[in-house]
């Protein structure tokens, strides 16, 4: 059974067809990229998916259950987690806190005056789970804007991973990093996947990280399907080549 299954999504903006007739599956525990060249809607597709606007047609299932016309706070609720190509954190706060609020808020808990004891040792071994998941322990006062690009992207993680994702979707989660810190998030990403058991749909752009960790790899063009299936079938099909590494077909 699949976790994520789009059958026939379609989404039109005026007279702009962003994406045509896109049907995939997604199955639990999977690590599964979305490539192609820019303009070929995979961000479109994340919004779809994530709840931020509907398609124009097709049906969209999560976990059994249509949700395009679910709202983008519901499909969190659902555990639909998403992460930014710009990175979205507290910069003024520091490590622990940005990751204590998040735990605070996926507890129900944030909007109390005050916490009991009891609470708060709930909350805190939460901030602890999460730093210690994603390599953050020791950095609990370093203050978020002060860290390189990489930590304040793992930061957001740790923020992403505090809701308990069923589907986590991470939108070119390597952007601007060096060679160390794409190899950290790279490794960190397949860590969650493979340890955790987190099904993750990921678009990146470096085709030397999707064929290294992604278990299955789907292709857009131009808002149309153009193929899907492993790293060496993405890497000999003569169409992404053509459309993507700029072979010849």
């Amino acid at each position: 059974m699949s976790l994520l299954e789009l059958r026939s999504v379609s989404r039109r903006f005026g007279a702009l067809q962003a994406l045509s007739d896109i049907s995939l599956q997604v199955a639990p525990g999977e690590l599964r990229a979305v490539i192609g060249p820019n303009g070929a809607g995979k961000t479109t597709l994340f919004n779809l998916i994530s709840g931020f606007f509907p398609p124009s047609a097709g049906e969209i299932v999560f976990d059994g259950e249509a949700i395009q016309r679910v709202n983008p706070a519901a499909l969190v609720r659902r555990g639909i987690i998403r992460t930014f190509q710009i990175t979205e954190v507290f910069l003024s706060l520091n490590v622990r806190e940005n990751v204590r609020i998040a735990a605070e808020v996926s507890l129900g808990w944030s909007a109390r005056p005050w916490l009991s004891r009891a609470q708060r040792a709930r909350v805190e071994d939460r901030v602890d789970e999460l730093m210690h998941m994603v390599g953050l322990t020791g950095k609990d006062d370093r203050i978020v804007g002060e860290l390189s690009h990489g930590d304040q992207r793992v930061v957001e993680v740790a923020i992403a991973l505090s809701r308990k994702p069923k589907l986590l979707l991470l939108d070119e989660p390597t952007a601007g990093m060096g060679d160390e810190e794409t190899q950290m998030m790279t490794g960190l990403i397949r860590r969650l996947n493979k340890d955790q058991g987190i099904t993750t749909l990921f678009v990146e752009h470096d085709m030397e990280i999707v064929f290294g960790i992604a278990d299955r790899i789907t292709v857009l063009d131009n808002g149309h399907f153009l193929a899907e299936g492993t790293a060496q079938e993405i890497a000999s099909n003569p169409k992404v080549q053509a459309a993507y590494l700029g072979q010849p077909a």
